[in-house]
């Protein structure tokens, strides 16, 4: 009997109900499930990681769902997939991958794997890593270094 892989990937930038919802759905469609981070250079549609790529790596890697946590390559984003061989790769509710054009990428590799959209989750209104955030914007003013004075000076 062979072992199902299954791969999640993402930033991870604030952890948040959202992203432990899409991997614990992810590790349900196998038996070991590997995340892929993504790189903090590597992350070009959306503003740029809060969290460093190392420590979003060790969040991952502590959470129950999660077998396998790596980084992702640095100009290859198919190469650990190649690497790991998955039966299943999930791609995230909000996440703007063109699923048929990743199918025809991992063809052109000779890689087959199914490909699963995880639905959102609903039970939280800070589940978005935007969302968060806005919310510590709103109740705890602009951040440092945003070029705003503080209102206590």
């Amino acid at each position: 009997m062979s072992i199902r892989r299954v791969v999640a990937t993402g930033t991870f930038d604030l952890l948040h109900p959202g992203h432990l919802y899409y991997l614990e759905e992810s590790k349900k469609l196998g038996d070991e499930l590997f995340v892929i981070v993504a790189r903090d250079m590597n992350v070009k549609h959306k503003p740029r990681p809060i969290i460093p790529e190392e420590q979003r790596l060790a969040m991952i890697a502590s959470l129950r769902p999660v077998d396998h946590a790596i980084l992702g390559d640095k100009t290859d984003m198919f190469r650990p997939i190649e690497e790991i061989c998955p039966a299943v790769i999930t791609i995230g509710f909000n996440q703007l991958f063109d699923e048929e054009k990743l199918r025809l990428q991992l063809a052109a590799r000779n890689l087959t794997p199914e490909i699963v959209r995880i639905g959102k989750y609903a039970d939280s209104e800070l589940c978005s890593s935007r969302r968060v955030v806005q919310e510590i914007v709103a109740k705890r003013g602009e951040p440092h270094g945003s070029g705003l004075k503080s209102r206590n000076h």
